[in-house]
């Protein structure tokens, strides 16, 4: 029997028959499997992540519990997770941002380009990967909220809906991560970004309602992104609603749909471009 050998054309060839699309999804996936080991490896980056919330929920709701009041009445522990909820998906940007902040000044990031990849691998890559890890951070925080007494009383398919609405806010900011992360120089620089980030989470429906602060800064906190997602998942959970009456307020549902798919819209692009202009 004749035994052929491989034609070295062929073989060169049958990879590019494939086409881009299967290309963006094997180098994405490698991406992510990247970043998810290093989690397994390192555990407690995680748990670094969640203690800052964990220790948030138990200070204001049984140290300053007793003393905050939620506008038509309710249990404000109840009226707290859910904006517990949506400040942890929130502020998992910085993560995001000084993960590849590190990548960058490790020299990984332009290993990467210097590869034959897809140039969306390597921010999709890290969506996944951190919309992974933040499913399991939230599963971690409903845990602890249930232990506290917290419940959600709207329903099954309610309360899915609203852990769906809070990863897309996440799913969303992961971008604005990764560009920031490719746009600071160094890890110190990333870490300072906190000072912005924490203030943005604050002036929200988080903690209190936008209708008992002052005008103006109520105004800001209605139209947070932020507030959106915690208003629409109280709303879903069957917890204490706040609202001021302002439109926003009304139609947070929709809001917490649209803030998200703007800014994966505008910072997703700018995440891919940033990407494709560092020099080598």
């Amino acid at each position: 029997m004749t035994v052929l050998a491989p034609d070295p054309a062929a073989a060169a060839e049958a990879p590019r028959e494939r086409g881009r699309a299967y290309w963006a999804v094997s180098d994405c996936w490698n991406i992510t499997r990247r970043s998810l080991t290093h989690y397994q490896r390192q555990p407690s980056a995680v748990v670094w992540q969640l203690g800052f919330p964990i220790l948030s929920v138990l200070l204001y709701g049984y140290v300053f519990g007793s003393a905050m009041k939620v506008p038509g009445g309710g249990d404000y522990r109840e009226f707290l997770m859910p904006g517990m909820f949506a400040m942890t998906m929130a502020m998992g940007f910085m993560n995001t941002a000084v993960a590849v902040v590190t990548d960058a000044g490790k020299g990984v990031v332009d290993r990467f380009r210097s590869m034959p990849m897809a140039p969306s691998a390597f921010a999709s890559g890290r969506g996944v990967a951190d919309l992974t890890v933040a499913a399991a951070e939230l599963a971690i925080l409903a845990a602890t909220a249930l232990l506290i007494g917290w419940r959600a009383g709207g329903g099954v398919a309610p309360a899915l809906g609203a852990f769906g609405l809070l990863l897309l806010l996440r799913f969303s900011l992961i971008w604005v991560g990764v560009w920031l992360g490719l746009l600071v120089p160094t890890p110190e620089a990333a870490g300072g970004l906190y000072a912005v980030a924490f203030p943005l989470t604050m002036i929200s429906s988080t903690f209190v309602a936008p209708s008992l602060m002052p005008g103006w800064l109520g105004t800001l906190a209605a139209w947070n992104p932020i507030s959106s997602t915690a208003t629409a998942t109280r709303e879903l959970f069957g917890n204490p609603v706040a609202g001021g009456g302002t439109w926003v307020e009304e139609h947070a549902l929709l809001m917490a749909v649209v803030w998200p798919v703007a800014i994966t819209l505008v910072f997703l692009p700018l995440a891919v471009r940033r990407f494709r202009l560092l020099s080598r």
